[in-house]
């Protein structure tokens, strides 16, 4: 009859381990990557009674194992560009400076001080690092954003399309290189644009546009200044040179308004941008494919150029693949680092060590590091966090279910206390 006792105190013992285990859950159930655990139950080994059915009696029960679900969490938007969440079966990996590597699905990122992107407990995320190409190097190590910037890159190359009215009568161009640009008398129409030498200084090239006596002909006259104090120094581009000079850019059109030929070729003007102290010369080739000459107004339709002054990191962005960007003010994105994702055959017998936080253990086996995206890692999502995976109705039911088995095994232990009692009250 004693057995009885022990029996109701083991059931007693598990359902208070399992409602421990239940609270846990729900005390969790707003914290960001937290996955739930499940008490499993087993029985205690049953006492042999002799005969010869081999009659058995069970000794009650005990939590055989505390398993951690790792189901897929809502993804919740948020607007951190650094809060990531992970669809599928990776964590994120974090360093703690001069200590051990952790795991953790919680995304709530930041930029320190000091420039790291790190966890709330100040731990460095881990990504491979990309070279100036966007090519990864395949270093895994701290991701460090301070001081970025964006080179300076020097214009070569100049993109025009331009509509030139048919109906414009013929003009002749003239032109004195000094302080003044030419006057409208000379020319039908003209064009500005913004190009950069090899220190990132703008400089201002016009382009000018003369409608010659021969049919369906037209000049293109570059002109830039070279001069880097106050006064302006004006000169044209000589493009049988390519330096200074006279010699224009001729196009010639069809009597459909289409460009047929261009001379030279492949016109290339040699810039001067020595007195900024860039680079001498500048090479800078003009393109003007889909030009036209229309019976309609004079037009730019569509004008561009490669080249962008240096500019200081304003943004992050984080795409899909786990790559991490800069966005800079001069209008580039520069790939600074890919997120590597950790990956366990056996997840759910990873440590928990609180805050979030994994550690490897024998049971979980080692990971298996990728990109978003390789080796069944899962993807990353930017400005968004995924929510604990708890189910709190299936929890109030596991709790409910606990509740009445901690009360059956009580009343196992007061009816087997009566029984006794009464046993005692045989020898009065």
């Amino acid at each position: 009859m004693l057995t009885s006792l022990f029996t109701g105190i083991s059931g007693l013992n598990a359902n208070g381990l399992a409602l421990s285990v239940i609270g846990d859950n729900i005390a969790n159930a707003n914290t960001v990557g937290f996955k739930a655990s499940r008490a499993n139950f087993g029985d205690i080994l049953s006492q042999t009674l002799g005969g010869a059915s081999a009659m058995q009696v069970g000794r009650g029960t005990m939590i055989i194992d505390i398993q951690k679900m790792f189901t897929q969490g809502t993804l919740e938007t948020t607007s951190n560009p650094l809060d990531l969440a992970i669809e599928g079966d990776g964590f994120f990996v974090v360093r703690q400076l001069n200590g051990p590597t952790y795991y953790t699905r919680a995304g709530q990122f930041r930029l320190d001080k000091d420039g790291y992107v790190v966890d709330p407990n100040g731990y460095r995320l881990q990504a491979y690092q990309m070279d100036a190409t966007g090519n990864v190097t395949g270093a895994i190590s701290d991701v460090y954003l301070a001081g970025l910037m964006s080179e300076p890159s020097a214009t070569n190359k100049i993109n025009m399309q331009v509509n030139l009215d048919s109906r414009d009568d013929s003009k002749t161009w003239s032109f004195t290189p000094g302080a003044n640009l030419p006057n409208s008398s000379v020319y039908n129409f003209s064009t500005a644009i913004t190009v950069y030498d090899s220190l990132g200084n703008p400089h201002l090239v016009y382009t000018y546009f003369v409608k010659t006596a021969t049919p369906n002909q037209w000049e293109a006259h570059v002109i830039y200044n070279t001069s880097a104090t106050g006064t302006p120094n004006y000169q044209e581009i000589d493009f049988d040179s390519g330096t200074a000079g006279t010699q224009p850019i001729t196009l010639t059109f069809n009597s459909d308004g289409k460009l047929t030929t261009i001379s030279p070729a492949t016109p290339i003007a040699n810039f001067n941008f020595s007195a900024w102290g860039a680079t001498n010369p500048q090479n800078i080739t003009f393109d003007f494919t889909d030009s036209t000459q229309y019976g309609s107004p004079n037009a730019v339709v569509f004008q561009n150029q490669n080249g962008y002054t240096s500019g200081n990191l304003i943004a992050i962005t984080v795409d899909q693949d786990g790559v991490i960007s800069g966005v800079f003010t001069n209008g580039q994105v520069k790939k600074v680092a890919q997120v590597v994702l950790a990956k366990f055959v056996a997840a759910h017998n990873l440590t928990k060590v609180g805050k979030n936080l994994f550690l490897e253990s024998y049971g979980s086996g080692g990971p298996t590091y990728g990109a978003p995206g390789t080796v069944g890692v899962g993807s990353v999502y930017a400005n968004s966090l995924e929510s604990s995976n708890v189910d709190l109705a299936e929890e109030f039911i596991r709790m409910i279910a606990a509740q009445r088995a901690y009360q059956a095994n009580v009343r196992v232990i007061t009816t087997t206390d009566n029984m006794l009692n009464e046993l005692m009250n045989i020898v009065r």
